[in-house]
């Protein structure tokens, strides 16, 4: 792994990062074929249109990808309070045994839309309750302390089940609050990755979803090498940044964990002269925070904006993200501000697929 010194970054605020984007461009629905989609290859001087299926033509002999193998989780639930109030929950992650109070595997951290709060030992009728065929959930308090925005609670379910099969059982594509449509079955193949393994994320790593079997051959017959992390995406990656400083923002954590394997993959890469291709900025923010911590798991805020020294990462493939958002801070970071502003308005006169189920871009560390 290589170090860099951070660099010095001219004073940017919140407006910086903002831009005017036609709703249309707002993709509701996957393209037709995940490979189909386009890519605007921003790794030279001037943009250049692609199909994302060109990607391996990009890539050299040695060059090592790194996915975030997370697997969406059906984390949206309905229900309604002891008094019939109805609510929405939607499950930011699953504790760890030894997180939870009591032990097991039961409890859950999650934001709740009602008009009232519960109070602590309250208790939630979800998906019809425990009567009706769905389960149970007692409210716990906030999390992660008292002023914590999130809340604790802890799952019943009829036969004891996990948070994970209860929400496969009775949950919702959790689709971002830009995508108007309801979940649909369609979502629940296509808001996920091909490679999606480890389940526990709440939005998908979407620069991935564009990753067809096609591709994927494609890469290996180049010699382009394979190699994963895991970050489960949490709701916060949609949240607007509130503060009117960048440096006044708090980032949300999520949780990460970076194999061994991995590990020697990008020494190896190092050692042969190949470069790092991270897909996606949750991939991105797990590296870069592995090179700072030395921590190969645990949870991360990492808060990457223009000024940042990237360590490991050398070219990431990214959809295109919300205006004034953390995301447009990381990438304006990786590539050059000026370098970005170009390219989102060469991709908004060319019509280009905006956010989750949008088109991609791939770009090289400034």
């Amino acid at each position: 792994m290589t170090a860099s010194s951070d660099t010095v970054a001219r004073p940017f605020t919140v407006a910086d990062f903002d831009f005017h984007l036609p709703p249309e461009l707002i993709a509701q629905h996957p393209a037709p074929e995940r490979s189909a989609s386009r890519l605007l290859d921003g790794t030279g001087p001037a943009p250049v249109d692609r199909v994302f299926r060109h990607l391996p033509a990009l890539l050299n002999d040695g060059d090592l990808l790194v996915f975030n193998d997370t697997e969406v989780v059906k984390a949206r639930l309905f229900g309604q309070k002891a008094s019939g109030g109805q609510l929405e929950m939607l499950i930011e992650r699953v504790l760890l045994p030894h997180e939870a109070s009591d032990g097991t595997a039961h409890e859950v951290v999650a934001h709740l839309r009602v008009s009232k709060k519960p109070q602590p030992g309250g208790r939630l009728h979800m998906a019809g309750g425990l009567s009706g065929g769905g389960f149970d959930a007692v409210f716990l308090g906030r999390w992660p302390d008292e002023q914590g925005q999130l809340f604790r609670l802890r799952l019943h379910g009829p036969a004891g089940e996990t948070p994970y099969e209860l929400m496969a059982r009775h949950g919702h594509v959790p689709l971002p609050p830009y995508i108007t449509h309801a979940d649909e079955a369609d979502d629940e193949r296509r808001y996920q990755t091909v490679f999606a393994r480890v389940p526990g994320a709440v939005a998908a790593p979407t620069a991935a979803l564009h990753f067809d079997e096609a591709v994927l051959a494609a890469l290996q017959a180049r010699g382009v090498r394979r190699a994963s992390v895991t970050l489960h995406v949490g709701a916060g990656t949609f949240a607007p940044m509130k503060a009117g400083r960048i440096e006044d923002h708090v980032m949300h954590h999520e949780r990460y964990a970076i194999p061994p394997e991995t590990l020697q993959a990008i020494a190896e890469c190092r050692a042969r002269g190949g470069r790092v291709v991270a897909v996606g900025t949750t991939t991105v923010r797990t590296l870069e925070s592995w090179a700072r911590s030395g921590e190969t798991q645990g949870d991360t805020n990492i808060f990457i904006t223009p000024g940042f020294g990237f360590r490991v990462v050398d070219l990431m493939v990214t959809n295109f993200h919300l205006p004034q958002s953390t995301l447009m801070m990381l990438v304006s970071a990786f590539a050059g501000y000026d370098h970005i502003r170009a390219l989102y308005d060469h991709a908004i006169a060319g019509r280009y697929r905006f956010f989750s189920y949008g088109d991609a871009m791939l770009l090289r560390r400034a």
